[in-house]
């Protein structure tokens, strides 16, 4: 699966997922959509979403898919992608715009809308209980929309936690939240892995 970090750039914590990943039975792999650029600050965040680059940001995802499911280990060509808070959105586009194909869409802190008629992946989300960043109203427009399409879908809501709580070097870190996710975040893999 292609991990797609959040809006502090490609740090540690989505590096530690991909090994924990790959412990797990799973070829994992990371994008990294700012060139080594990484945020201390949500101003410097802000300023990295939003620099001009070579490539936009889509292409490069639709490149990393592509080259992930071509690589030797892959056992199948339309990997599934995990996206946080900003990856998030972007996994969700992933999937509402192939091709590239995805099997499958992970959600951590985040909810985009829009149309799911060309999506054909199951969808697992994780939320904190308490985030400024993902409004009720945008995660409703967002089921609203997965339930219209009849895609299979299941929500996991983390009672404590606030936006980032499943990244290891960021204050929000929830160590038994983050466990409880991922665990849950890899039988769903799994699942994809079946026939």
């Amino acid at each position: 699966m292609l991990i797609i970090h959040s809006w502090w750039g490609l740090t540690s914590s989505f590096v530690a997922l991909a090994d924990r990943l790959a412990e797990a039975g799973h070829l994992a792999g990371c994008v990294d959509l700012f060139q080594g650029g990484l945020a201390a600050t949500e101003e410097e965040a802000r300023a990295l979403r939003t620099a001009k680059r070579e490539e936009p940001m889509y292409r490069t995802l639709q490149r990393a898919i592509t080259r992930l499911g071509q690589h030797p280990g892959a056992t199948r060509v339309d990997p599934a992608v995990v996206g946080f808070s900003m990856g998030g959105h972007w996994a969700v586009w992933l999937a509402q715009h192939p091709p590239p194909e995805v099997s499958g869409t992970v959600l951590y802190y985040s909810a985009r809308a829009g149309s799911f008629a060309e999506t054909s992946s199951p969808i697992l989300a994780h939320f904190a209980e308490v985030d400024s960043y993902v409004s009720t109203a945008a995660r409703r427009r967002m089921e609203r929309a997965i339930a219209a399409r009849g895609l299979a879908y299941r929500a996991h809501d983390y009672p404590g936690t606030a936006h980032w709580f499943a990244e290891l070097d960021n204050p929000a870190y929830d160590r038994a939240a983050s466990e409880t996710a991922l665990a849950r975040t890899v039988a769903f893999l799994d699942d994809l892995q079946r026939p």
